[in-house]
């Protein structure tokens, strides 16, 4: 499963930062919002990188930014092997890749507590965080198959029902 879970992962991954892009070039277009360099200097400081005043070098932003959201897909994809899929799933996931970036960005000096930011601001990194989000679940879905252990174990008793303990453990695991 996770030979197969970390190549679907980067897949999925690259997909979701390709469409989460091409979403704030087209917001970047209608408001006017410049490019932000903060992937570049948050691998500037995690690197020990020389750092440069102003604009950041395109090339380790876009490195920062392709880089984390590859990665990050391979935790959606280990996701959707193990039956957390659909929209339930990508919303967790969201959570995950927005507290990836915050942790990056304050530990690194780099960002500020979302909740400090001007609320247009927030918006717009949560709409665009929401795109990469579920576009990765979509593709890890997609690829991950039809079933992973805990769809197997929803099924004994389809719906919310108390006292389903797990399968054997011959069952549990695909084969």
């Amino acid at each position: 499963m996770f030979k197969r879970a970390l190549w679907q992962g980067l897949a999925a991954g690259t997909a979701g930062a390709v469409l989460m892009t091409l979403g704030e070039k087209a917001e970047q277009r209608l408001t006017g919002r410049p490019d932000s360099h903060v992937p570049a200097r948050v691998l500037e400081r995690l690197t020990g990188m020389s750092e440069r005043p102003g604009r950041q070098p395109r090339p380790v932003n876009l490195t920062m930014h392709f880089g984390q959201g590859a990665l990050l897909g391979v935790l959606r994809s280990v996701m959707a092997h193990a039956g957390l899929r659909g929209p339930w799933a990508s919303a967790q996931f969201a959570v995950v890749r927005l507290t990836n970036d915050q942790i990056l960005e304050n530990a690194t000096g780099v960002g500020a507590p979302p909740q400090t930011w001007p609320r247009r601001e927030l918006a717009v990194d949560l709409l665009h965080k929401a795109v990469y989000a579920f576009t990765t679940g979509a593709v890890a879905d997609a690829l991950a198959g039809p079933t992973g252990p805990g769809r197997r174990h929803a099924a004994l008793r389809p719906g919310r029902r108390p006292h389903v303990g797990p399968p054997p453990r011959t069952d549990a695991h695909a084969r």
